[in-house]
Order: structure tokens, then sequence, then C-alpha cells
């Protein structure tokens, strides 16, 4: 359906709610609400309103990240990986210590 379609006075939103409300479950279309012609608000579903926030939010997300690579804030993929190999080879030293030191622990009878 078009956006031009879903273009309603503010009269016929506060004469039409609960039908309004009843047509969102059907159809995910926002609807545009006029007042003295100008829209002035947009009314959708909450969730379409919840995908469009996690979406902005990914959106923010990814253009953190080319201002970071812009600025030079970045490693190379073989650096990273190479982090991420000494990183798990402690994780592997302190989980295997951690066992070592519960093992040791003098157990309640």
């Amino acid at each position: 359906m078009k956006l031009s379609e879903r273009v309603r006075p503010i009269s016929w939103l506060k004469s039409h709610a609960a039908e309004i409300v009843r047509d969102f479950e059907e159809n995910r279309s926002p609807l545009i609400v006029t007042q003295n012609g100008e829209a002035k608000m947009v009314v959708m579903d909450v969730r379409t309103y919840e995908e469009q926030l996690e979406t902005m939010a990914f959106l923010k997300l990814i253009n953190m990240g080319k201002k970071e690579i812009s600025e030079g804030k970045f490693q190379s993929a073989e650096d990273f990986f190479a982090d991420m190999e000494k990183e798990e080879s402690w994780c592997i030293q302190f989980s295997s210590l951690s066992g070592t030191l519960y093992s040791s622990l003098p157990r309640a009878n």
C-alpha cells in the first residue's frame, strides 16, 4: 500500500481509533495524520516501531565503525586474530588454574 493512501485528518483519527488498532494487526503501514491539511504525525504499530529502533541502532554502530576506520582506529585482521589467540590461551590457563584451586578446596561433609 502506498503511503499516500494512509493519510488521514486528525478528526478521522479521533473517531476511528479502535478501527486503526485493528487495522494494524493486518496492515503494518504507518498512518500519516494531518491537521489543517499539513502532516503533523505518524502513527504506527509497536512492532514496526521497535524494528525501526533496532535498525537505527545498527546503523549508528556501522557509522561509528566507519568513523573509527577513517580516524585510523582499527587493527588488521591478522593482529586481531593474534590477540584473540593470546586471550584464548590466557583464558584456558586461567580456567585450568581455577579448576585446580577449586578442586583443592576442602569440601563440606
